[in-house]
């Protein structure tokens, strides 16, 4: 399975002159709603800071934690002229009240479905556990919306070589009738390595104008398949 790119996708941006722009607890604290950017999800234990932090090699961008559920808002990080990398609550082990994660759910839900500049989502999953429920609920709500998903099977540094590309290949062909939308790779904070492939997906998200025909969350009309993980 290859990652969606275009070979019109020239353009390289420099991921290390990212910068934290502002954190929003709801659609209407969001930047403004014009250019392009790409949100990473996962659970609250798949190193999705990490994940920004190995990206842009800057360890301090992206709020990290040993206690899982840190990041409860919505974090943007400007990368060019309009381009940003977004950092989505986690979801899955938070340990806060339900009233307040129901509050997150459903402003994660409004900024999903309403943000006409979001171009596409990086989903982070643990590569020993990959496609948790949670995982399986947001990667339907992006296909139901014909928006693109590029998978990063995070800590792949976990297991050796032969395993985690055993892991990658099942992934792949249990995915391989939605390729045309969802993609997959191996990623490791730790080791700083897949930051090319990552790279080039997001390059091709962040650079490309949307052509007529394509279709945002937004702009879909659907909402999420079930509820929103929780």
């Amino acid at each position: 399975m290859s990652y969606p790119v275009s070979s019109s996708a020239v353009v390289k941006l420099n991921f290390r002159r990212a910068v934290f722009l502002t954190s929003a607890s709801k659609l209407s604290q969001c930047p403004p709603d014009e250019g392009r950017e790409v949100a990473f999800a996962g659970r609250s234990n798949a190193g999705k800071s990490s994940a920004i932090n190995s990206l842009t090699s800057n360890k301090k961008l992206a709020r990290t934690s040993k206690t899982p559920g840190r990041t409860q808002l919505i974090n943007f990080f400007q990368i060019g002229d309009k381009q940003r990398l977004v950092d989505l609550p986690g979801y899955g082990f938070a340990k806060v009240p339900q009233a307040i994660k129901n509050e997150w759910n459903r402003q994660l839900e409004i900024y999903l479905r309403q943000r006409a500049s979001l171009r596409g989502l990086i989903l982070l999953m643990d590569i020993r556990h990959p496609m948790q429920i949670f995982d399986q609920q947001m990667l339907d709500w992006f296909l139901l919306a014909q928006m693109p998903v590029h998978i990063l099977l995070t800590k792949s540094d976990k297991l050796k070589r032969g395993p985690a590309k055993s892991a990658l290949l099942k992934l792949q062909d249990q995915l391989s009738s939605k390729s045309e939308l969802v993609s997959a790779q191996l990623f490791s904070s730790l080791k700083h390595t897949g930051h090319e492939e990552l790279s080039t997906v997001l390059t091709t998200w962040l650079c490309e104008p949307r052509t007529e025909g394509d279709s945002a969350a937004s702009s879909a009309g659907h909402s999420p398949v079930g509820n929103a993980p929780k």
